[in-house]
Parts: C-alpha cells; structure tokens; sequence
C-alpha cells in the first residue's frame, strides 16, 4: 500500500483498546495544557476581537453545540475548531513534537472536540481520535524532514496539522480506510501555512492553525458526504511530500506505525515563546541562579542554535533585538534572554517588557549563531551558551529544552500552569473545569459534557 493508504488505515481502524493506556493519558494531559492557553487567549490575544468579528459578520457567531473555551458561548463545529485552533495556539505555549518541529495539539484537539461534540462520541473515543490525530501529523512532519519544509517557507503545524485534524475528525465521523484517504485527498488541497508572518509579527501563525483544524474537520465532514477527494494525496506524484519537500522521506511516515507512538514524544513548554528559545532560556536561568548575577552585570551573551532556530528566532538578528509586537517577542531570541535574566523566568505576563529599556539593552548584547554541533541530532532544540557576566566567562550546553518527554510535566506542575492561564479568566471556575477536563476519559458522551 501508499504512504497514504497506510496512514488512512491505521487512523480509521487502529482499535482503540490497542492503543496503551500510557498513550492516552498523554493525550489527555495534552489536551488540558492546551485548553488553559486557549482560554486566557481567548480574551487577552490581541488577534481574537478580529477572528470574532469576522465570524460575526459572516454569520458564524454561534449558537451551535460546540465549546469554545474562554468564551461563554457555543458556535458551529467549524466555526469551534477555527477558534479553538486559533486561540490555544496564540499564545505560542502549546506544546511541541521535537521530531517533525510542530505542535500538535492546536490543529488536533480542536478538530477532534467539534467533532466529538457534533456526534456525542463518548471521552474514550475522543481521546483515541486525538491519538490517532497526532500521530498522522507528527509523522508527516518527520517525513517532510522540517529543516527542508522551513526552507522552503512552510509552517509545518498548519500544513501537516491539516491532515492530523481531518485523521482525528474523520475517525469520530465513521470513516472507513477509503472515506479516510478521501478527507486527506481534500487535506492536500487545504494545507497551508507560510512562515511570512515573521517579517512583520503577523497574526497569520496563529490563524492559519486555527484554519488547519477547521479544515481538516470540513475535509473528513466532507469525506463522510460522499465527496471525492483526491487520491494518493500524501505520497502521490504532485502529493503533499512532493510538492512540500525538498528532502522527503514517506518511509519516515509508517515506520513503526501503531507500535511506536509519537504522542509519548510530545512535549510541554514551560515558556510562551518558540519552542527553539526554551533550551536557552532554561540555560540562562540555571547559570544566573547559580552565579547570582543581576541583568546589569551581563556584557555579552552567544547564544548557539540550530539552523531551524536561525531562521525562527535569531535572523535577522537587528530585528531580533527590537522586538515590539507580541508576535515580534515569540519569535525573538534575544527578547527570550532579557526577559529571562530580568524576571528570572518566563511567563505570558511578561511581555509587558516589550520596548523596555532594560530589556532592549540586554536584547542589544545578545548574539545569536549557528552551532553545527546541534545538527544531525534526534532533536533539533537544544542551545549551547556563552556569557560574560560580572567579569566572569561562563558557558553551558543545554541538549533539550524542560518540557520534553524526559522531563515531562507531573499533574502538579500541569495545574499550575493551568490555573496560572485561566484563572485570571475564569475565576473559581477554573477549578470545576480542570476537573471535567481529567474525568474526560469516563464520559460517555461529549455532547454538553464541557
């Protein structure tokens, strides 16, 4: 069989009782993490009175069965998909699959939550679905190899996160193996997802993974109407690994297909930055705790990168050390540094240091290179350091970020990092909330369930 056929196989008939009770709690804890960034996004991201405006004008604004979290209201199930893609992904503190450089969660669990509340699917099927979800677009992001996708312009979340959210859809809507490679033929077609949006701190990122999940449920709904979709999609002639890869490898896709589980290889981000600035941020934290050294003691800073980091976070690095929008911050090295000298951490309320002058100083001290040593690894997001602090050389190597699989977060740590985002929306019934979101599992139907 295809890449293609094999992929729509697995996500349509993998039983659920063979996926390991490991593999779902996972995407359960997942789900929850992206849950919490969604909802303070939903009324703090500075995109979000635009997405719900448009809706509104365009007759979109609600009154379906479908949760949004953050809002108290119910929208359509395509119109709840867009906005809860959008708005888990704003913030930039979802999680991330090393391997294929994306994040999952944000195109999956949203496509998968419509889905599940449209059909009234029980907990237990969702979370399948969400497995099987993640599973697709993590392999296909292993399998375009990211270093080449990036290369050539692409947002990997957004377009293999396309076919991630039609494989989780599709399976809670009943498709079969063919009704399954149907939805990725119209998937192919939808993909997309530019990295232009760092030219100019654009919105685009977090809206066009929103779009990934609300197309990815439309192309599995369509799939399930009897609509042909394109054969061969993944790995045909003019298919998705074809026409976005320089350096495709589809073997990469299907290698230890539901035996190896790429879902117990996602991670959490501590910070809510680019996952590429985690392993510094996290190295200069360790050594100012160590040493003691304030910001005003630091004179210089190298911080060593991946070429993938390059282009995300430290080129062009004069723009790097200016960053004013939010967007502008994600994405900046040098900003993740000041801030992590100058607050000892990093959380979403501190980008009120955008434009401050200590920060743009310590930004202004900040080199970022290329380290050839971080490639031709497993993963792609670990820093090497260099500073001059109180007259003092110090230098670090940081291999993975905190937050990876290793150094996973415990439920204690999830809460807080779940109430540290909602409660300032949701006040005391952030609580009650969580607590539905970890007895999902047992709920037989989604249907009215959040």
């Amino acid at each position: 069989m295809s890449v293609t056929q094999d992929l729509a196989t697995f996500a349509a008939g993998h039983p659920a009782a063979a996926i390991p009770p490991q593999v779902t709690g996972r995407a359960l804890a997942l789900l929850t993490d992206l849950a919490g960034s969604a909802i303070r996004a939903a009324q703090e991201a500075e995109s979000t009175p635009s997405v719900l405006a448009m809706l509104d004008r365009l007759g979109m604004q609600g009154d379906g069965p479908c949760t949004v979290f953050g809002l108290n209201r119910r929208y359509g199930a395509a119109a709840a998909a867009l906005l809860n893609g959008t708005f888990g992904h704003s913030l930039d503190f979802d999680d991330t699959h090393a391997d294929s450089s994306l994040h999952p969660s944000a195109p999956v669990v949203p496509a998968a939550l419509a889905a599940a509340e449209m059909t009234g699917a029980s907990g237990a099927d969702l979370l399948a679905a969400i497995v099987v979800g993640f599973e697709v677009c993590c392999r296909l992001g292993m399998a375009l190899d990211p270093a080449a996708h990036y290369a050539r312009g692409f947002h990997p979340t957004a377009t293999a996160g396309t076919f991630g959210a039609a494989a989780a859809a599709g399976r809670l809507l009943g498709l079969d193996a063919g009704g399954m490679a149907c939805a990725f033929g119209v998937a192919g077609s939808q993909a997309a997802g530019s990295l232009q949006f760092l030219v100019n701190g654009a919105w685009n990122k977090r809206y066009q993974v929103g779009e990934a999940a609300m197309k990815g449920l439309m192309a599995a709904t369509l799939a399930a109407e009897g609509f042909v979709g394109a054969a061969d999609a993944i790995d045909g002639r003019h298919g998705f690994l074809a026409g976005y890869s320089d350096g495709a490898d589809p073997a990469r896709a299907v290698a230890g297909l539901g035996q190896v589980w790429e879902t117990l290889r996602i991670g959490v981000k501590p910070y809510p930055a680019c996952r590429y600035t985690h392993a510094a941020v996290d190295g200069l934290l360790a050594l100012q705790a160590e040493h003691g050294f304030g910001p005003d003691q630091v004179q210089a800073i190298t911080v060593g990168l991946h070429r993938n980091g390059i282009t995300l976070v430290g080129d062009p690095l004069p723009a790097k050390r200016r960053a004013r929008s939010i967007v502008d911050g994600q994405f900046s090295m040098p900003f993740a540094a000041a801030v992590a000298l100058i607050r000892g951490r990093f959380g979403w309320d501190d980008y009120d240091l955008l434009g401050d002058p200590m920060a743009d100083a310590l930004a202004d001290r900040v080199d970022v290179v290329r380290d050839a040593s971080l490639e031709g690894l497993r993963h792609p997001f670990g820093a090497t350091l260099r500073i001059r602090a109180a007259g003092r050389d110090h230098a670090l190597r940081i291999p993975d970020p905190s937050g990876e699989p290793e150094t996973f977060p415990t439920p204690e740590a999830a809460q807080a990092k779940f109430h540290a985002l909602a409660d300032p929306v949701l006040n005391q019934h952030a609580a009650p909330l969580l607590a539905r979101l970890r007895g999902l599992a047992g709920a037989p139907s989604l249907r009215g369930y959040l």
